[in-house]
């Protein structure tokens, strides 16, 4: 079985995905500059809502998108998303495999992988670099959000976003702790107020592995580098794996 990290929490994350991609929209598209697109489709792992996917779309125009999302509240966002811009819906196929069993055409130009390898164990990582190496011409990159805090350790409980929506205020909290290895366990929660008083909560866990962009090439067999977000507080760490 291939573990859902995102149903629990779908009806929040656009308020997450909003925010996340005015840090990392500048950044991607640098990491997408120079792609040929010739080879084939840019290929989206972890999708999600779409907003990723649209920055990919501005960035390289014409070329077709396969974006993969495995989680059903998300990847009904997605398709509204995708149904709804005329250039989308012409370019984006939505699919529903998860990273471990994604089926791709046998070349690609692109792909693009956020908020999701720290997710995968090892040997799913290098069944998956293989997976996609193969089907990358030279010089085609994967890009990749790498999400880590250095060190695995523990996160006291802080609040990551407070957004508000008709007569509902809505906080996102989380904190961590550190398991075996680099493998760091987040517990996120939800809270809902109305008028101030508290009227419902959501919370879930997941386990996360801190890997740095030097470990993900070695794994891949591939040449790396980071791309820079000089400039904008809060931006991902974002690296390129080449072939």
């Amino acid at each position: 079985m291939v573990a859902d990290y995102y149903t629990a929490s779908a009806e929040f994350y656009e308020m997450v995905a909003a925010r996340h991609v005015r840090t990392s929209a500048g950044p991607l598209a640098a990491a997408l500059a120079g792609v040929d697109t010739a080879r084939g489709p840019v290929v989206e792992i972890g999708a999600g809502t779409g907003r990723i996917t649209a920055v990919i779309a501005r960035t390289l125009p014409g070329v077709p998108i396969i974006a993969a999302e495995p989680s059903v509240p998300m990847r009904a966002m997605l398709t509204s998303r995708v149904f709804g811009d005329e250039d989308l819906r012409k370019r984006v196929t939505v699919v529903a495999e998860p990273a471990q069993k994604l089926t791709l055409p046998d070349t690609v130009s692109a792909v693009v992988i956020f908020g999701v390898v720290g997710h995968l164990a090892r040997a799913e990582r290098v069944d998956l670099w293989r997976n996609l190496r193969g089907r990358l011409p030279e010089g085609g990159p994967i890009i990749v959000e790498l999400m880590g805090v250095g060190t695995a350790r523990r996160v006291p409980p802080f609040r990551m976003l407070r957004e508000t929506i008709g007569e509902q205020t809505y906080e996102w909290w989380t904190e961590a702790e550190p398991l075996e290895g680099e493998v760091m366990r987040w517990r996120t929660s939800w809270k809902v107020f109305r008028r101030g008083e508290l009227v419902r909560t959501n919370s879930d866990t997941y386990d996360w592995e801190n890997l740095s962009l030097e470990q993900l090439a070695q794994e891949a067999g591939m040449s790396s580098s980071l791309v820079s977000a000089a400039g904008v507080p809060g931006s991902p760490e974002i690296g390129r794996l080449i072939r």
